[in-house]
């Protein structure tokens, strides 16, 4: 909760931001909190998701303010030459919304599951849409915040490169593609099977990959103990963990993976379970880390790069 005098300086701000001349507001977008009015062709754009960064810089738009990367300090290394002078604004779930006021936006872009209490907070700062939630829906996402802009034909073009990879990998894997993926996230506050409505479930499931029975399911995930390990069975297992590789997570993997049950996996003994980056196959959740992860599975099943 803002103080008097943060909520005083603040208010100075806005007033201020609204004495000088005011973007042209040629029409409006209707979003997950309601109908606003938006500027044709905004400069000035705030973005308050991991995800939408990476769709922002994917449609050619270098936001002024954004959200710090999960894992960044303040951006995740993918992204840091991207965003030289973009201004750290807090976590998706912190955002600072005296910083955000002195950047003057024309447009902030957000999503309702993460910043829904602090909704009007940044409409009486500019003009405000957000989406539903994020995730899984990263490709309706960016097509929306590329509604929001301006630039539905660049987010066409985008996606339609990265349906591209998606169906050249699918033919290039031949029989591999039938293989059943398992996903887990190993993590000291909860250890998780990652089912399909997953960023990187959804993109597997592009590919044309299986996935075991057992997580077979169009859902997020589901927390489990050692004695679920079993249920983390797959002809291929992908695990992440936090990329920082701070000492506890480590310790906490370390002891997972030393389970005989863990060791009992068919998967496992045949050398197919496989760490992967967290941010790329989790946290990051946007079109860069999507390409990456495509990137990943390329090394890992010795196919040739669809990078163009």
């Amino acid at each position: 909760m803002l103080s008097l005098r943060s909520s005083a300086a603040l208010a100075a701000v806005f007033v201020a931001a609204t004495t000088l001349v005011a973007p042209a507001f040629a029409r409006e977008v209707t979003h997950a909190m309601g109908t606003t009015e938006v500027p044709d062709a905004p400069l000035r754009v705030v973005i308050l998701t991991n995800e939408g960064t990476e769709a922002l810089l994917a449609l050619g738009v270098k936001p002024v303010g954004a959200a710090q990367s999960w894992d960044g300090n303040p951006w995740h290394a993918h992204l840091t030459d991207l965003l030289v002078d973009t201004v750290d604004l807090g976590t998706e779930l912190a955002v600072d919304l005296e910083v955000l006021a002195t950047l003057e936006p024309d447009l902030i872009l957000g999503t309702k599951v993460r910043q829904e209490k602090i909704y009007e907070q940044l409409s009486a700062i500019a003009p405000t849409v957000m989406t539903e939630t994020i995730g899984g829906e990263w490709q309706e996402n960016l097509k929306f915040y590329a509604a929001a802009l301006g630039k539905d034909a660049e987010a066409e073009a985008v996606l339609a490169t990265f349906d591209a990879r998606t169906k050249a990998i699918h033919d290039a894997l031949g029989d591999a593609v039938n293989e059943q993926i398992s996903m887990v996230r190993f993590s000291p506050n909860r250890t998780r099977i990652y089912y399909k409505d997953t960023f990187s479930g959804l993109i597997l499931d592009q590919i044309g990959f299986q996935r075991p029975p057992a997580q077979d399911k169009d859902e997020f995930a589901e927390e489990v103990t050692k004695e679920r390990i079993p249920d983390m069975a797959g002809d291929r297992i992908f695990y992440f963990s936090s990329d920082l590789k701070d000492a506890e997570p480590e310790a906490n993997l370390a002891d997972w993976l030393a389970d005989p049950l863990w060791n009992n996996l068919e998967a496992v003994k045949a050398g197919k379970a496989q760490r992967v980056s967290e941010i790329t196959w989790n946290t990051g959740g946007g079109i860069y880390s999507a390409n990456l992860m495509l990137d990943d599975i390329e090394k890992i099943y010795g196919l040739e790069s669809t990078r163009k």
